[in-house]
């Protein structure tokens, strides 16, 4: 398979070509469909592929984490576990803004991350022995990942092992069955993140070990039905084979995931315990176990920013300053053509950031105990500001 880490002239290059292909093209057309060109290789180069990546090696961290606390039960084994756990969870709600393709397309959104759990069918399947016995050991992620189900599996399952009330557990209350559990569960949510990765970036863009394990050993999908990546079919809007029939649609694309979760945190992450009565809008709380419900929102924000400056955020990368691109990214370029409507944007992404999680300010913590605090819905409002003129974003795209 092709790489996908092109310099952006060559990107350009392949753009202007597909644009003139039929001889009718005129200059003007050929100029913004290398800029979207390039502006769609720094969302698939310098924002997706390095947030599965990262995305990949937690989770991974994640199992080796969970069997070194099951070889010594410690505290300090166990609070790695759940240091470990909530990293993979920050990159996981990074990645939200982009949940078109494999994340959707293969059924893993809802694979790794359904709530609520479903807590007395865990608790059944922990005095099961047979399962249990089927979970413990090599292949256990295997059956995990084919036979517990979405409401039993992904991070919500391993949270309500290892956390309580919004720390970690003490090290003794984790029993050798709810480990079985943990391991193999993570297992699978390693491999659904690996298959993300590889979905995007191709062979050559990943760990081979981790390429032969998916596709060689799982025998897990890693294409579009034209059997290109989802990183190479970005990059190829335009061109036979493409999800995306031309340049626009592509940028089309890319706006429409952050409306989807920006419209997702609104009305349903955040609105439906805010605004619902019924047991089951109550129940509706993203990460309870852990109290990071409004960590979470926050970096589904972040995940929107990325996808808009082009690159990642200084917290996932570990440094003290972004890696945004100032040249090719949605935010450049609406700077040059818009600056109104850039400027509005990048006012509503810091605005939902502050009221969800500010600095002294935003929404009461934790979520899970002050859902109806007057600060939720100021972020709720925050949010669905943000997804009306992200709507103009994508407007701004259409021929």
């Amino acid at each position: 398979m092709k790489k996908l880490f092109y310099f952006s002239a060559s990107v350009l290059a392949m753009a202007c070509a597909a644009a003139c292909d039929n001889g009718t093209a005129n200059i003007d057309t050929v100029e913004e469909d290398a800029r979207f060109a390039a502006i769609a290789d720094v969302f698939v180069n310098k924002t997706v592929i390095p947030t599965y990546h990262s995305l990949s090696d937690h989770t991974a961290e994640l199992v080796t984490a969970l069997e070194t606390f099951s070889g010594s039960k410690t505290q300090s084994n166990l609070d790695n576990v759940c240091e470990v756990f909530l990293e993979a969870r920050a990159f996981w709600e990074k990645s939200e803004a982009f949940l078109f393709g494999p994340a959707t397309v293969f059924g893993i959104d809802p694979h790794i991350d359904s709530w609520p759990l479903d807590v007395d069918a865990l608790e059944r399947l922990l005095a099961d022995g047979t399962i249990i016995a089927s979970l413990e050991g090599e292949g256990g992620d295997v059956y995990a990942g084919e036979q517990l189900g979405n409401a039993l599996l992904g991070f919500h399952g391993i949270e309500y092992i290892i956390f309580a009330d919004g720390s970690p557990k003490t090290y003794t209350e984790i029993t050798d069955t709810e480990l079985t559990y943990c391991i193999a569960v993570s297992g699978d949510l390693r491999n659904k993140c690996w298959q993300m990765e590889i979905a995007w970036a191709g062979e050559d863009g990943t760990d081979g070990s981790r390429y032969d394990y998916v596709v060689n050993e799982l025998e897990a999908n890693v294409t579009t039905d034209s059997g290109s990546t989802y990183g190479e079919n970005m990059l190829n809007a335009g061109k036979a084979g493409s999800l995306y029939a031309s340049w626009n649609l592509a940028m089309q694309a890319i706006v429409d995931g952050s409306i989807t979760i920006a419209d997702e945190v609104a009305t349903q992450k955040i609105g439906r315990p805010y605004e619902g009565s019924s047991e089951d809008d109550i129940n509706y709380i993203e990460s309870p176990y852990s109290h990071m419900s409004i960590q979470d929102f926050y970096d589904n924000m972040v995940s929107i920013k990325n996808v808009y400056y082009g690159g990642m955020d200084a917290a996932s990368l570990g440094t003290a300053s972004d890696s945004y691109d100032g040249t090719n990214s949605l935010h450049a370029y609406m700077s040059e053509v818009n600056p109104d409507l850039d400027s509005r944007v990048t006012a509503a992404i810091e605005t939902a950031l502050a009221e969800i999680n500010g600095d002294g300010t935003g929404m009461a913590k934790p979520f899970v105990n002050n859902r109806t605090d007057p600060s939720v819905g100021e972020a709720q409002d925050a949010v669905s500001a943000l997804a009306v003129v992200l709507e103009e974003l994508k407007n701004q795209f259409v021929d």
